[in-house]
């Protein structure tokens, strides 16, 4: 299977997209000043220590001081199978000490952190303090619970502790040994920067979209990874760096005029993903509808009426629904309570082997899900684990022209399509590009200043004028190409920046 990962920017916001056959099958959009803190490793100093709540204190450079509890376990001490007692931590006020956020700060509290330090592979858990080996509850065979505790130490040579996790026995163990030598080397980096990094100062960001892709990546297992921002490429390169798969060979730095994703076929497949509608390759299709307190998926035959046993056309057409209901909740990272209403079927083996189907592909996903059989009625209910915003709430809002009874597309994929539009412009050689746009889109483009560096960096030399309409529905815009050296724009118009 040819995967490739690409990764795009537009100044605060980026983008993740992850292709299996040049079909899109993984999307995440970050927002830089929303970034997730959980896993970053601060140098902070203790302000205040609670010996009733057993508890401190410590200020790392956030907006608010975190919290740090002296002998609570954390998650990956819970799932390792270890029944070893919790450790005190001792600390007093004035004390610079290495802390690692477990918990995202929440309203008026401020971040939980452990100065108990994990670093998080694909396969591994490294503790540096540590001096043991656990294997994760979720792998139930004993013998191969043995062998690899047994193969992890060997690899390990005594140096901290270990936690085995539930992809490891799909992992060779050259791959295990190298991501262990990967993680001590992350270590040794935070060391070396604890020596003259302030207080406040991160010394690793593991929270990053960018570094949670790549972490997860076994590096024969992509083909390539393309980015088209040289920001994103030097955070992409440093990242692989500390890797020694090779993933560094596989990466590019796209410098082509025609914007990236458009021209690897994403932002198409992005707008098919922002329907409630799936086509089916056999002309049947689904229909996805989110709800309060779920997500109901309705299986349609449509085009598709198969030959003359209705039987056989209903479970044809649910075993091919069940793989795309697997790709969709993934793609489109749904996550709760999914219902799904499978078309009638009579025969028990039909509406076994549907669940299993869909088991089978729900299982390749790496969030946790739990599938029930299917009802009397042709309903199968299942579960997946929220582990974030679900892709469509970046990319969707209620519609100010029908007072929220509808959705519209959010102003940031107007915002994609007209810097796509803008770079094709400019590629089929005008140095002048002209956008005609929404009044409110164009104010979020120069107030964010979203096009800055594109105009100082490739942008360079052209010029862009935007002319602001009121009447223009927010999604409505024109870009319009010149090399004349004299305009007639009218005087509402305003040069980019």
């Amino acid at each position: 299977m040819k995967q490739k990962i690409y990764f795009d920017r537009i100044h605060t916001l980026k983008f993740a997209a992850v292709t299996e056959n040049e079909k899109l099958v993984d999307f995440e959009i970050e927002e830089e000043e929303n970034v997730e803190i959980v896993g970053n490793i601060y140098k902070g100093r203790v302000v205040n220590v609670l010996s009733g709540m057993n508890a401190a204190f410590v200020y790392c450079g956030l907006a608010r001081n975190c919290y740090l509890s002296m002998n609570e376990p954390e998650s990956w001490e819970k799932d390792s199978g270890l029944d070893t007692p919790t450790p005190t931590v001792s600390v007093k006020e004035g004390d610079e000490i290495l802390v690692q956020v477990v918990k995202s700060p929440r309203g008026s509290k401020g971040a939980k952190v452990s100065t108990k330090l994990s670093f998080v592979g694909k396969n591994i858990i490294y503790v540096p303090n540590g001096s043991f080996v656990g294997v994760s509850h979720k792998i139930e065979d004993t013998e191969l619970r043995e062998h690899l505790a047994k193969e992890v130490e060997r690899l390990g040579k005594g140096e901290g502790g270990y936690v085995v996790r539930t992809n490891a026995p799909y992992a060779s163990l050259k791959q295990i040994g190298d991501e262990i030598e990967e993680l001590k080397r992350k270590y040794r980096t935070v060391l070396e920067r604890a020596k003259t990094f302030k207080i406040g100062n991160p010394l690793f960001v593991d929270g990053t979209m960018t570094a949670k892709k790549l972490r997860n990546l076994i590096a024969e297992d992509v083909d390539e990874i393309v980015v088209s921002d040289e920001t994103l490429f030097q955070e992409v390169n440093y990242i692989a760096s500390l890797r020694t798969d090779g993933l560094s060979k596989k990466i590019r730095h796209y410098r082509q005029d025609r914007d990236m994703l458009y021209s690897a076929g994403i932002s198409q497949q992005l707008v098919q993903m922002l329907s409630p509608r799936v086509d089916l390759s056999n002309g049947a299709y689904l229909i996805i509808q989110k709800t309060e307190a779920l997500t109901v998926i309705d299986v349609n035959t449509g085009k598709f009426v198969g030959d003359s046993d209705p039987e056989e056309t209903a479970f044809v057409t649910n075993v091919l629904a069940a793989k795309e209901i697997a790709l969709q909740v993934r793609l489109r990272n749904i996550g709760g309570i999914v219902v799904v209403d499978f078309i009638d079927m009579l025969e028990e083996e039909h509406k076994k082997k549907v669940v299993e189907e869909l088991s089978f592909y729900l299982a390749q996903d790496r969030v946790r899900n739990k599938v029930l059989p299917m009802s009397d009625f042709g309903l199968v209910e299942f579960t997946r684990k929220r582990s974030s915003n679900e892709t469509v709430t970046y990319l969707k809002r209620d519609c100010p022209y029908c007072s929220g009874s509808g959705e519209i597309n959010k102003s940031v994929v107007t915002i994609v399509r007209i810097k796509r539009d803008i770079n094709d412009c400019f590629a089929d050689g005008y140095t002048t590009a002209i956008v005609d746009l929404n009044a409110y889109i164009m104010n979020e483009i120069l107030s964010r200043h979203l096009f800055t560096e594109l105009i100082e960096e490739k942008w360079k030399g052209k010029r862009i004028y935007f002319v602001p309409h009121k009447t223009y529905h927010e999604s409505q815009y024109t870009v319009t190409g010149d090399n004349s050296g004299v305009l007639s724009l009218p005087d509402k118009a305003q040069i980019a920046y």
